[in-house]
């Protein structure tokens, strides 16, 4: 088995670099200065106990490599780009029955991915994660650095669920095999909704209601939508005490994935598919989500004009949705 990492950046590294110490044979596939940066250096590597320079291989387009039946393809990158990687992976694998494994936030990547391949798995990612330069990535949580349940799309289990599974369990992560795995990214997809507040406020005591009202009206679209997902207690007992993070250090910036993108200033953001897939549950159901489409909007807008993370007063924000 083959892991490829598609989008080798916050998680998709992570996820790498954690694979290639466990001796698992992987490849990453990175764009611009941070492929530049991983082929003439290697990939750096933080976490709470060490900072490693790795020798992973990496290219910079699927076109570059030659894929087989035993390859697994991990999706790293961002929703709105799933798209168009999607279209060049199943041009450079159109003769191999490779597994793609969609390692993101939302719920939308393994619908796109289902056009093109007929061994998707979805995965929900607990993973906290940083990258801010080239050539650099971060674990934030320990005494493992993430949690991928996964499972196939929409629903069930093979053995080749259980055998990726079990080759992520070598590395420094935790993977359980689910046949349920859109029950639990529905719950992941109601977090990330707080994502919007962070890139916006920062990290301001505002956000806890900004976000208290996102998660509201994802509950109530999710009901009316008749889509089941996993409770506050069934995640929190999934997680434990598994994922437990260092207080910040002097100069030390953290923030969601959301707000990484503002801060690397990307000039493009996940919500649309995190808020956004509220706002046209909403629209569908006609049930009101007035919060998440104003944190899409507002997202969007900033991620357009290079606005910084935290450039936005929370009192502002709460005014505009009062």
């Amino acid at each position: 088995m083959r892991f490829v990492i598609y989008g080798a950046g916050a998680v998709g590294g992570v996820i790498g670099a954690r694979l290639f110490q466990a001796d698992q044979n992987v490849v990453l596939i990175a764009r611009g200065a941070h492929h530049d940066a991983i082929r003439d250096n290697g990939l750096r590597f933080i976490c709470h106990d060490d900072d490693v320079v790795l020798p992973v291989p990496v290219v910079g387009h699927p076109s570059e490599l030659t894929f087989t039946d035993h390859d697994v393809v991990v999706l790293g990158m961002k929703t709105q780009h799933s798209a168009a990687a999607l279209g060049e992976l199943s041009a450079a694998a159109s003769t191999a029955s490779i597994a793609v494994v969609c390692a993101q936030n939302g719920v939308e990547n393994e619908r796109l991915a289902s056009r093109w391949f007929a061994d998707v798995y979805a995965v929900c990612v607990m993973c906290p994660t940083g990258h801010l330069e080239p050539g650099v990535v971060e674990a934030y949580a320990s005494p493992i650095s993430g949690l991928l349940d996964l499972g196939r799309y929409p629903a069930g289990l093979d053995d080749r669920a259980h055998a990726i599974a079990t080759a992520i369990g070598t590395a420094a992560l935790q993977s359980v095999a689910r046949d349920d795995i859109m029950r639990w990214k529905y719950s992941k997809l109601i977090m990330n909704l707080a994502n919007a507040a962070n890139a916006l406020c920062g990290s301001s005591p505002a956000n806890a209601e900004i976000s208290a009202r996102a998660r509201a009206e994802a509950e109530a679209v999710l009901r009316a939508a008749n889509i089941d997902f996993v409770s506050i207690a069934e995640d929190g007992e999934r997680r434990g005490n598994l994922l437990q993070t260092k207080p910040y250090g002097p100069g030390t910036e953290r923030g969601s994935s959301t707000w990484q993108s503002l801060r690397r200033g990307t000039g493009s953001v996940e919500t649309d598919y995190l808020n956004g897939e509220i706002a046209l549950l909403g629209r569908q159901f006609g049930v009101p989500t007035p919060v998440n489409a104003l944190l899409q909007r507002l997202c969007a807008e900033h991620a357009r004009l290079g606005l910084p993370p935290g450039s936005l007063d929370p009192a502002d924000l709460l005014a505009q949705l009062d």
